[in-house]
């Protein structure tokens, strides 16, 4: 599995999120006197799974620097409902300053890692994988990969850049499956070329053309266990389309190799946390 740097946005993405939202300053912060120190205790109000502190760090470090963080729970790890997360000691200002957008990118974050955590048990015992898509919020992609693999999920490709998918519309626009490998393979030697098939003759052909890895797009599981005789260890294989975490054993015995969802990154709801200040 190729080495990912989560964190080579971060810096950028906390720097965006704080100039969005204080941009000339916080009013309501600053009705309050500079030297007011605070206390404060963040709590996840749902069982989920932590996942995001160093985008949480990042935040208060970069409003303040003075800010204190005690962190209770490790990244990756379970939290139920009422449980602290972390406490927080600094100037109130910038305690409040910072709150929304270290909680934005902590619920997202644990969400993402909780739900890609419920799909990967389904798929406990087996040889099949779960993998992400590139259906993820528009400057987060590396940040919800990062969540994916706390949640004991793995990434498919990063980007356009790092590996080859070539799907319908690049198949016709290269005449045919054997033409779009072909010049893949030549152009990308030490590259990953993936082609996604709606049917088994299509499978063959990306067989015979090649490829590494071929892509069962909304197949039956009939069509699966075809596909996966077709292939004989050949190719890797990976369903895709409609994958519903209620079906992932019934996929993974078909012996596919892979199982890829954007729902682990696109169908999340942000967890709930709430940050409340302690009396002195």
């Amino acid at each position: 599995m190729k080495k990912i740097n989560y964190f080579e946005n971060l810096n950028l993405n906390v720097r965006h999120a704080l100039e969005e939202d204080i941009k000339t300053g916080d009013l309501t912060a600053s009705l309050i006197p500079k030297t007011t120190q605070a206390e404060a205790t963040v709590i996840s109000r749902e069982k989920a799974i932590v996942c995001g502190r160093p985008w949480v760090d990042e935040v208060f470090k970069q409003v303040d620097s003075s800010i204190e963080i005690k962190w209770f729970k490790a990244e990756g790890e379970p939290v139920e409902a009422d449980e602290t997360l972390f406490t927080l000691q600094g100037p109130a200002r910038s305690i409040l300053t910072a709150e929304r957008s270290a909680l934005n990118f902590l619920q997202t974050l644990m969400a993402t890692a909780t739900v890609a955590n419920d799909y990967a048990k389904h798929l406990e015992g087996t040889h099949t994988k779960l993998l992400d898509t590139r259906k993820t919020l528009p400057g987060l992609r590396l940040a919800q990969k990062y969540a994916v693999a706390c949640g004991g999920a793995q990434n498919h490709r990063i980007g356009l850049y790092d590996a080859i998918l070539i799907k319908e519309n690049h198949i016709f626009s290269a005449g045919s499956i054997a033409n779009a490998v072909s010049q893949a393979k030549s152009l990308y030697p030490e590259i990953t070329v993936e082609v996604e098939t709606e049917n088994l003759e299509e499978v063959q052909q990306a067989l015979d053309a090649g490829a590494d890895i071929i892509m069962l797009d909304n197949f039956t599981l009939e069509m699966m266990e075809k596909a996966v005789n077709l292939s004989h260890g050949k190719a890797k294989l990976e369903v895709s389309g409609n994958v519903e975490i209620q079906h992932l054993p019934e996929l993974a015995k078909t012996g596919v190799d892979f199982i890829s969802t954007g729902a682990i990154t696109k169908h999340c709801r942000a967890t709930d946390l709430s940050m409340r200040f302690k009396s002195k």
